[in-house]
C-alpha cells in the first residue's frame, strides 16, 4: 500500500515538476489575479456612475478586494446585489422624460369647470359656457380674466376710462395771403358810366317804339 502511495506521489511530483505545467500554472494564477484587480476596478467605476458619494466607489473596490482571489467571485455576486440598480444618467434621462411629459400635460388646457379640453383663442367654454377669456375694448384683442392691465395695448383694466381730450394747439397760424386792395371812387364811377352806357341803346330802343307794351 505504501508502495502504491509513493508510486502515485512521484507521479503527481513529476507532473508537477514539470516545465510546461508550472509555467501553465503560473499563468493561470497571474491570470487570476488579473480578473480579481480588474473586478475590484470595475466595481469602482461602477459605482461612480450609480452613486454621487465619493465615498462609495472605494468601498465597493473594497468589497472586492477582501474576497481574495479565490472568492472574488461570490463578492460580484454580492456587489451586484446591494448597489444601486439605476445609473445617474438613467436617473436623470428617467427624469427628463417626466419632466417633459408633465409640461406636455400642463400645456393642454383644460376647462376650470367641465374639464374638457379647451383652445386657447375660444372666450367662452362650448360645453358648460364658463367664460374663458375677454376681449380688450381698446385694441379687440383676447387677454385673461385675471389680467390687471391688457399686454398688448396696456389698457388698465381696473380703472375707469377717462375721457379723451386733444390738446389744444400751440402753433403759429400760417401767414394768411394779402387780399385785393378795394378798388377806388375812380373805378366805380368808371364802372358806373361804362353800364350806363351799355344800357342806352335798350332804353332808346324801347322810347322809340311808342305804343309798344312794354316787356315785363
Amino acid at each position: 500500500m505504501d508502495q502504491i502511495l509513493s508510486t502515485v506521489g512521484d507521479a503527481i511530483n513529476g507532473f508537477f515538476s514539470n516545465p510546461i505545467v508550472s509555467f501553465a500554472i503560473q499563468a493561470f494564477a497571474v491570470y487570476v489575479v488579473i480578473l480579481w484587480l480588474a473586478s475590484a476596478y470595475w466595481a469602482f467605476r461602477d459605482m461612480q456612475q450609480r452613486s454621487e458619494n465619493p465615498i462609495l466607489p472605494y468601498l465597493a473596490a473594497a468589497l472586492i478586494i477582501l474576497f481574495t482571489p479565490v472568492l472574488f467571485v461570490f463578492g460580484i455576486i454580492v456587489y451586484r446585489i446591494v448597489r444601486p440598480h439605476e445609473k445617474i444618467g438613467e436617473v436623470y434621462e428617467r427624469n427628463l422624460a417626466e419632466e417633459a411629459l408633465l409640461a406636455e400635460v400642463e400645456a393642454i388646457k383644460t376647462c376650470p369647470s367641465c374639464r374638457r379640453r379647451i383652445n386657447d383663442e375660444w372666450i367662452i367654454c362650448p360645453t358648460c359656457r364658463t367664460q374663458l377669456n375677454r376681449v380688450c375694448a381698446n385694441c379687440g384683442r383676447l387677454v385673461g380674466l385675471d389680467w390687471a392691465l391688457c399686454a398688448w395695448c396696456g389698457r388698465d383694466f381696473e380703472r375707469p376710462d377717462i375721457a379723451a381730450y386733444e390738446p389744444i394747439s400751440t402753433a403759429i397760424p400760417e401767414r394768411l395771403e394779402p387780399t385785393a386792395s378795394p378798388p377806388s371812387p375812380a373805378a366805380i364811377r368808371a364802372s358806373s358810366r361804362s353800364g350806363s352806357v351799355r344800357q342806352s341803346p335798350s332804353n332808346a330802343t324801347r322810347r322809340s317804339a311808342p305804343g309798344s307794351i312794354p316787356e315785363p
